[in-house]
């Protein structure tokens, strides 16, 4: 007798790679997937502080913090639903002579949460790449102890760093557009329950890398570091019920990214047929830089564990290994 599939509640950003998930198209073998899609700011939020889906995207960074502070409730899996060159978002406004990375010394700089994965990377690269640090910045952080990531992982401020919490009377778009900020290392107005920025800020500020593409490939190309932003967990008290269901979530999301992968070329040649656009981006970057697994991605993995430690925000750099599941490793 064929046993009933396994019901798990899994929480998803909705992105060209989760989709196929949300949308029922890949399920893994024996397991019924019951999907909400939720904006990343809020699902962390509430995956942190309540733990309510037995899968979910989760921030790499609060991962790693977690881990290193003894928070043992999910196991990783090395699926990656978000990557990015996250430094080249930081926005910089017009009229503040900031023509340089360099230029950032000093200078009043927004951030939405101070230890989310994106700006993680991007105080990272900002300082291996060009000299700044974080605590040659001001910060100005937008979330609050109450909502936000940090309030559930007992975030303090890194020795040396000043980080200034902006009223709830305000936001990063509304000091921006006062002219109280320089500029900002991310900007979130998509509406959500955690982010409380909404204004157009294009007038009065600019990327801090107006050709992004060209500097996304002049960091790969130096590094081979493709950075990454979420990755998927399971809450281990699930995996230590069901320990093989790690591998066929594994699977059931490595069928969507190839469905992904498959309809976004076709898209691309059809495009590209009538001189339309430029060859996909991706290919600039060499051979499957969005690769899924921990053998492929540790190098990645490792830095980013390096630069949450180097920051102040975890006591000791987080292995490889404590972060995902052992039937994981070797994938």
């Amino acid at each position: 007798m064929r046993s009933q599939p396994v019901t798990m509640s899994i929480a998803l950003s909705n992105n060209e790679r989760t989709r196929p998930i949300l949308e029922g198209r890949h399920q893994p073998q024996g397991i019924n997937l019951v999907p909400t899609m939720v904006h990343p700011s809020e699902m962390f939020l509430r995956q942190l502080k309540f733990a309510e889906f037995d899968v979910s995207e989760m921030s790499l960074s609060s991962l790693c913090i977690a881990k290193a502070r003894g928070d043992d409730r999910f196991v990783g899996l090395p699926i990656y639903t978000a990557r990015m060159f996250f430094h080249t978002r930081i926005y910089v406004h017009k009229d503040r002579g900031i023509g340089k990375p360099e230029d950032l010394k000093g200078k009043k700089i927004g951030v939405p949460e101070y230890q989310q994965t994106s700006a993680l990377w991007s105080r990272g690269i900002l300082q291996h790449e060009w000299g700044v640090h974080a605590r040659d910045i001001e910060w100005f952080m937008e979330r609050t102890p109450e909502i936000s990531h940090g309030g559930s992982t007992g975030f303090t401020p890194p020795d040396g760093v000043k980080i200034n919490q902006i009223p709830l009377s305000s936001n990063i778009g509304e000091m921006l557009l006062k002219g109280e900020l320089d500029g900002t290392l991310l900007y979130l107005n998509a509406p959500n329950l955690v982010d409380r920025s909404t204004a157009d800020i294009n007038d009065v500020c600019k990327l801090m890398f107006p050709d992004r593409m060209a500097e996304s490939a002049r960091y790969y190309n130096k590094t081979g570091i493709y950075p990454i932003n979420h990755c998927m967990v399971i809450k281990r008290e699930v995996h230590e019920k069901h320990p093989w269901a790690a591998v066929n979530i594994y699977q059931a999301f490595m069928a969507a990214k190839a469905e992904v992968e498959r309809s976004a070329q076709k898209t691309v040649e059809d495009y590209t047929a009538c001189g339309l656009i430029e060859p996909k981006a991706d290919k600039m970057f060499g051979a499957d830089p969005k690769a899924y697994g921990v053998r492929a991605s540790r190098k990645v993995i490792e830095t980013i564990a390096q630069f949450v430690h180097e920051q102040g925000l975890t006591n000791r750099q987080v292995k490889v290994e404590e972060l995902f599941a052992p039937s994981m490793l070797e994938l």
